[in-house]
């Protein structure tokens, strides 16, 4: 059984690539909290993500997919929510240098 810590819930959100860009949702800096709570023996997981854009059209996906991946750690894992906030608003700052290097933005 896999402990949820905030690092594995980043570890499988990393997964989840934005279809336009090709890049993991943590990498390019969409995630800005993780909060976790031990709740009926289960762990329930809220993230508060952000979209590069108010009118993203890969949101709704994005959103679906990052709940699923946050799922598939296993039974241990109980409510599971995804809220999109857009302040602070997202900004090329807040992806990593390697996501900034792989889109060239220097």
């Amino acid at each position: 059984m896999i402990r949820i810590t905030e690092d594995s819930v980043h570890a499988v959100l990393r997964q989840v690539e934005d279809p336009e860009l090709l890049i993991n949702i943590v990498d390019l800096g969409l995630i800005y909290e993780i909060a976790l709570a031990e709740h009926g023996g289960k762990c329930d997981v809220h993230v508060k993500m952000t979209m590069t854009s108010p009118g993203c059209p890969a949101g709704p996906e994005l959103v679906r997919e990052a709940k699923e991946a946050i799922r598939d750690l296993g039974e241990q894992i109980g409510e599971v929510t995804v809220e999109v906030v857009m302040n602070p608003p997202w900004t090329p700052d807040r992806m990593t240098d390697e996501a900034r290097d792989e889109l060239g933005i220097f």
